[in-house]
């Protein structure tokens, strides 16, 4: 028995759901006719981009052709026309319209500008990749290239810097400029390894292979005062170089230094290996032989193990007489000393700065002397052998007042 109003209810239910059923079905309806109208447009769009690239292509041909024949023939010239731009500005009758009035190529549309090509697209091109990605042609390759080009850059910005090419030294002159000059590759470089010098108070030394092969010393004159040359024996220098005299650098006149005979005499008597230094001032070749003269004529009572120097230089706040002389006319005067020495019998030596053995005097000429540089530096840059160094000019010493020059020797002359 059906109670009263379900019929009703029922009508109602089935009403409702046809209606949602009707709604749907609209839904889905509208759904479709969007998704297939797009599906038509994106068609349309496909072959009207497909038409436009073969027209240009046809007509890129074409172009091609008839500026060849055009070329040869040399009777045609066309009047230059603009750049019409397209990139779907303007419809397909358009562009062919334009190409037929302006005779258009497809290198004068300006929408190939629109796409810059690529570094890494062009260099593909060339090496013959184009069109692959950068895994297919290597990315590892990609940045090899760019690791030499950085170290190609780097090299040149070496070879244009002096402090860094390895062919340049730096001097620096007593007004304080500096100056890059190069290096004479026909001079005997140095070769010793300065990580094997060792201080010790003032106190340096040289090692190789663990064991000390320099030699301490000290350089002396009058300046210095009384020496107690016991005590520098009991310091462990090993050697002295002595100033035995000097050329006066304005009236020219030969002196003995005051304190020589004193000195070189103690020296001796407490067991140090001696070597002399001259203070010269010649200005010609002749001067020079009449220094060496003097000095051998000085050493007949003595014996010395150790070389005698020749030490020619500028004074401090006057003019000395040898500034006058050419670069030459000083190379010929330290020539004329060394050789006189050498005929003697002595062991001679030139002293100087690196700028003045670099700079003042010409060291090609007088490659069979040995050098005595005064550098006063942890670590000397002069490039060239040198046998002794003067490394400071302030050392402190047992035995000496005030400072003192203290010196290294690489070479024991005592055994030469």
């Amino acid at each position: 028995m059906r109670l009263p109003g379900e019929s009703e209810e029922k009508n109602a239910r089935l009403s409702m759901k046809y209606m949602i059923m009707g709604v749907s079905l609209t839904i889905l309806l509208i759904l479709g006719v969007v998704v297939y109208t797009n599906k038509q447009e994106e068609e349309r769009r496909r072959q009207r981009r497909q038409q436009d690239a073969t027209v240009m292509t046809l007509d890129h041909e074409e172009g091609q052709e008839g500026s060849g024949a055009e070329g040869e023939a040399g009777s045609t010239v066309t009047e230059e026309v603009p750049v019409v731009g397209y990139a779907g500005r303007k419809s397909m009758q358009e562009v062919e319209r334009l190409y037929e009035e302006n005779k258009l190529k497809a290198s004068d549309l300006d929408f190939w500008d629109m796409y810059p090509e690529r570094p890494e697209a062009a260099e593909s091109s060339e090496t013959g990749n184009s069109g692959k990605t950068e895994d297919e042609t290597g990315g590892e390759g990609s940045g090899a290239k760019y690791e030499e080009e950085a170290k190609r850059v780097e090299e040149e910005e070496i070879a244009n810097d002096p402090a860094r090419d390895g062919k340049h030294t730096l001097l620096t002159y007593a007004d304080g400029t500096e100056e890059w000059v190069l290096i004479n590759p026909y001079l005997e470089q140095n070769t010793y390894d300065y990580t094997n010098l060792q201080m010790k108070g003032d106190k340096m030394s040289y090692y190789d292979n663990g064991r000390d092969v320099s030699y301490l010393g000290l350089d002396l004159s009058k300046y210095n005062g009384d020496v107690d040359y016991e005590a520098l024996k009991a310091e462990g220098i090993d050697f002295v170089m002595i100033r035995l005299g000097a050329r006066g650098y304005g009236s020219g006149q030969i002196t003995l230094d005051e304190k020589f005979e004193e000195n070189i005499t103690k020296a001796i008597g407490a067991g140090l290996e001696v070597g002399v230094y001259f203070f010269s001032q010649a200005i010609t070749a002749e001067e020079a032989v009449e220094e060496s003269n003097f000095i051998v004529q000085t050493l007949a009572n003595y014996k010395i193990t150790y070389p005698i120097a020749f030490d020619m230089e500028y004074v401090q706040n006057d003019k000395a007489r040898i500034e006058a002389l050419s670069r030459e006319e000083k190379t010929a005067v330290a020539k004329a000393f060394l050789q006189n020495t050498k005929v003697a019998g002595y062991q001679p030596m030139i002293y100087g700065t690196k700028e003045w053995l670099i700079r003042e005097i010409d060291l090609t000429k007088l490659t069979e002397y040995d050098i005595w540089l005064s550098q006063q530096k942890d670590v000397p840059d002069y490039p060239y052998k040198f046998q002794m160094w003067q490394y400071s000019l302030k050392g402190k010493i047992s035995g000496v007042s005030g400072d003192v020059g203290l010196n290294i020797s690489f070479v024991d002359y005592s055994e030469k």
